[in-house]
């Protein structure tokens, strides 16, 4: 029985920290509808700079804010190639994504593990009497909602209201004499904040870096993101922010009964690429529904 409760909390824990990464997408994907491959270097990057801090004994804390700022500076290069120098979108986040692998080499090296010789925001202090597994998931959960809740009150300003109508009509920014442009900027460079956040926080976690640990996460982060909003679609009341979080949870949950069942570990990606494929599919046929009723 333990063992099971083990393995739900860890579940939980990992679809909490890479809903960071969901969150960041759901701004770049739903909000500014901006397929943004950036995510795939800046989640390594926070991941990067996180473990080089941790063996330099920098406060585990601090290295969350330096992985937030690093990543900001990743998605602003990205709004930058793409509105400052007419670079199409997706090529914009290919190049920032193609650098930043050379970029984390440059930083960490292709591996780099973090010994248990040295804290991390798991092992720092705080929540000490309780078991490693379920600090884990306690603090991941404080650090997730806190973010989420920034992020909803964020919605709710001028900025954020603009940052939302550049995606729904850009064309209200402009009559608002707003620069269309300016907000596209500020909606990467948030996203990639979050999503370099979640790949320091993973590096907390797993005590180590790869280069090739951010494969696949803007596959993942699109299937957390449509898989939320598609179960939450008929409850209007329900934030963006909130379906996110759950399609990562149920996400994990959903890879987690994979391998559970026996599925190789080698597979996992062609695993992640047939249910990402298996979401897309019911999110069409779900919007063809509605319309055939309407």
């Amino acid at each position: 029985m333990n063992n099971y409760l083990d393995l739900f909390t860890s579940t939980v824990t990992q679809g909490l920290i890479y809903g960071l990464i969901a969150f960041g997408v759901y701004i770049t994907y739903k909000i500014l509808d901006f397929p943004d491959l950036t995510v795939d270097g800046s989640f390594p990057l926070g991941a990067a700079i996180t473990a080089v801090l941790l063996t330099h004994h920098v406060h585990p804390y601090l290295t969350l804010l330096i992985a937030i700022l690093v990543g900001a500076i990743a998605g602003f290069i990205t709004g930058v190639l793409h509105v400052k120098l007419h670079i199409r979108d997706l090529l914009a986040g290919i190049i920032t994504m193609t650098a930043l692998f050379s970029i984390n080499l440059q930083i960490a090296g292709s591996n780099l593990v973090v010994t248990r010789s040295i804290h991390t925001i798991f092992t720092s202090g705080f929540l000490s009497d309780v078991p490693l597994i379920y600090r884990k998931l306690i603090i991941s959960l404080i650090l997730v909602l806190a973010i989420k809740f920034i992020l909803d009150a964020y919605f709710k300003t001028k900025s954020g209201l603009l940052l939302r109508a550049v995606g729904d009509n850009s064309l209200v920014v402009t009559t608002l004499a707003k620069d269309k442009g300016t907000v596209k900027i500020i909606g990467l460079t948030i996203s990639n904040a979050l999503v370099a956040l979640s790949g320091a926080i993973v590096c907390h976690e797993q005590r180590s870096f790869s280069s090739t640990m951010g494969t696949g996460q803007m596959v993942f982060a699109l299937a957390a993101v449509i898989m939320g909003t598609t179960l939450f679609r008929r409850l209007g009341f329900v934030k963006g922010t909130t379906a996110a979080l759950v399609g990562s949870i149920v996400y994990k949950a959903a890879i987690q009964v994979a391998i559970n069942l026996g599925l190789p570990a080698n597979l996992l990606k062609l695993m992640t690429s047939i249910l990402f494929v298996i979401i897309l599919v019911y999110g069409n046929f779900q919007r063809k529904e509605v319309k055939n009723n309407a």
